[in-house]
């Protein structure tokens, strides 16, 4: 009798930590349209990463990004060999277009990985700081859109969801284990 196939979500860890600790082929930055550095996850990865990714990110990507979309970087200073700049949307109540944006983040996140052979990504809860997003939306979002990468991009061997609070992390587990039936 054959095994059935794993489920995408397998390869999907979440956890509670510093994302710019990780050692992974790259780390997606929660990033603002400017690319410039700020609070929250992109600060950290600034700080971390040092001058030159604010050098890099004016040189290569000198007008932003639009939310939705993702630019690359090198990681510098960082463990990580990689940055994905993700802007994430601005909620506003939900009628905006926020669930789609949030998703194509995330998507773009791993074709972008997956078109350059990375095979571990570490990713925060993109637009759920400062931007507003309610933690449980951003749940089903997040791992909807990530089912459905994985399932499309079997290179990326090993993913991470890293939550910075204890909240977020328990949401975002809570949401994981429902969908794998635990």
């Amino acid at each position: 009798m054959t095994k059935p196939a794993p489920h995408p979500l397998d390869r999907l860890r979440i956890e509670r930590g510093d994302l710019a600790a990780y050692d992974v082929d790259a780390v997606v930055n929660a990033a603002n349209p400017r690319l410039a550095g700020g609070g929250g996850v992109d600060g950290a990865i600034h700080r971390v990463a040092g001058p030159g990714l604010l050098e890099e990110c004016r040189r290569l990507h000198p007008k932003g990004c639009p939310p939705g979309e993702v630019r690359l970087t090198g990681g510098h200073g960082l463990k990580a060999r990689h940055v994905l700049h993700a802007v994430g949307p601005v909620w506003r109540g939900g009628g905006h277009g926020e669930a789609r944006l949030l998703a194509s983040c995330y998507r773009k996140a791993c074709e972008r990985a997956a078109a350059e052979g990375f095979e571990s990504l570490a990713f925060p809860a993109i637009s759920t700081g400062v931007y507003g997003y309610p933690p449980r939306e951003a749940a089903e979002v997040t791992l909807d859109a990530l089912e459905e990468s994985l399932a499309r991009f079997p290179g990326l061997r090993r993913v991470h969801l890293v939550l910075f609070t204890e909240e977020l992390h328990a949401c975002f587990l809570a949401a994981w284990k429902k969908r794998r039936g635990e």
